[in-house]
């Protein structure tokens, strides 16, 4: 696409998320360190959930009231002074699980109002024609961010974790300068008081949605029991048996599969039966999670997870553009937020599901039963979502 303003948005977003993923895996392999217990790897995803779920209605606000490109450089600037801290503190020898804890939830808070402001703005950037490819694309760039941030996360974890916090930090400034230079179309509308009324706008306006509702809850559901993601510090040191390198690359693993499936779908855009090509990416996002389950062998697992990025990056290419294209400009920050919440607590508080299951039940049966689970939510959905089901195109 010829879009400086579209390439320089890819780019924020690329950056941002290659800081993000580091952080993550630098997070994840410190604190299991100290710690030594699944337990807490879902604490970590529980403290990146409860920010954005308790400032969804705020964010969402927000993105529709004010300059969407201040809130996300103002947001990442914060992030970066985040990482900073923690970057002192692991060369300081000083952080502890508490503190890693309470600046991971400091981050999410950030991320929280990041994330759903740069998916409202990205509509204002691109024409409604050129929307399902230019989503596919910045799923693209997501999933490449993917790919490269866990990988050198994990490499670079060799020289220690502040080496990790201290070069995300410098990514995601470098993300915030791009974002600065964007030619954004959205005005800033004129800020009516804040009712009730138009602060729960998002959530009335998804709830008389039906195929957008169906979506967005799948999405939900699947991953919230099927995300095996966090605990993959712990599948990779007691059952694989590798170190850094290898959760890193199997942190990648999800991102290359996306990556390959969102650069096709760049080329060949999704046109008709979009309803039931999700509900079968979804099947089997839960198929290959139980494969993973029961792998023992490196290289298995890694194709595993790498079938399921593919799988999941169709599901959010439908729903994002289902959700971007229905909804009106003056409210897509509102609608971002609720979907973003969605996404987060899927992702987040299904780490923490999933680290409370593993507590419970064991590695393998929780992450066994957590992919079962998805394959029933799809069957049910089905049924409770015939407008998604038969859902054919993806337009207005």
């Amino acid at each position: 696409m010829k879009n400086a303003s579209f390439k320089l948005f890819l780019l924020g977003r690329i950056f941002s998320g290659i800081a993000y993923q580091m952080m993550s895996v630098a997070v994840g392999w410190q604190i299991y360190a100290i710690t030594g217990q699944v337990f807490y790897l879902g604490l970590v995803g529980l403290a990146q959930f409860l920010p954005l779920f308790l400032l969804t209605l705020a964010v969402g606000h927000a993105a529709d009231r004010y300059n969407r490109r201040v809130i996300i450089c103002s947001c990442q600037l914060a992030q970066a002074a985040g990482l900073a801290f923690l970057a002192f503190g692991s060369f300081g020898g000083w952080l502890t699980k508490e503190t890693l804890l309470l600046a991971v939830m400091a981050l999410g808070a950030f991320r929280a109002f990041e994330n759903p402001t740069m998916n409202a703005m990205m509509p204002g950037l691109v024409t409604e024609e050129e929307f399902p490819r230019a989503a596919a694309i910045s799923a693209s760039s997501v999933q490449t961010a993917f790919i490269i941030g866990p990988a050198l996360g994990g490499l670079l974890y060799a020289f220690g974790a502040g080496i990790v916090y201290s070069l995300s930090g410098l990514l995601i400034f470098f993300a915030s300068v791009m974002v600065f230079f964007i030619s954004h179309a959205h005005a800033t509308p004129r800020r009516e008081p804040a009712t009730l009324r138009s602060i729960f706008a998002g959530i009335s306006f998804i709830r008389h949605k039906p195929e957008v509702l169906g979506a967005i809850s799948l999405d939900l559901f699947a991953v919230l029991l099927g995300g095996a993601t966090a605990l993959l510090p712990a599948y990779a040191k007691d059952i694989l048996k590798t170190g850094p390198w290898g959760l890193g690359l199997l942190r990648s693993s999800p991102a290359a599969g996306a990556l390959l499936m969102s650069l096709y779908l760049s080329f060949r855009p999704l046109k008709r039966g979009v309803g039931r090509i999700m509900f079968r990416a979804v099947a089997v996002f839960g198929a290959v999670t139980m494969l993973f389950a029961v792998s023992r062998n490196f290289f298995l697992s890694m194709a595993a997870l790498v079938a399921l990025g593919a799988a999941d990056v169709i599901s959010v290419v439908i729903r994002s553009s289902l959700v971007q294209l229905k909804t009106p400009d003056n409210m897509r920050g509102r609608v971002s937020a609720v979907n973003s919440m969605f996404i987060g607590t899927s992702n987040q508080l299904g780490e923490f599901e999933s680290g409370v299951t593993a507590a419970l039940f064991g590695l393998v049966p929780a992450v066994l039963l957590g992919g079962a689970g998805t394959v029933l939510v799809v069957v049910l959905w089905m049924k409770l979502f015939p407008e998604l089901l038969n859902a054919d195109k993806i337009e207005k």
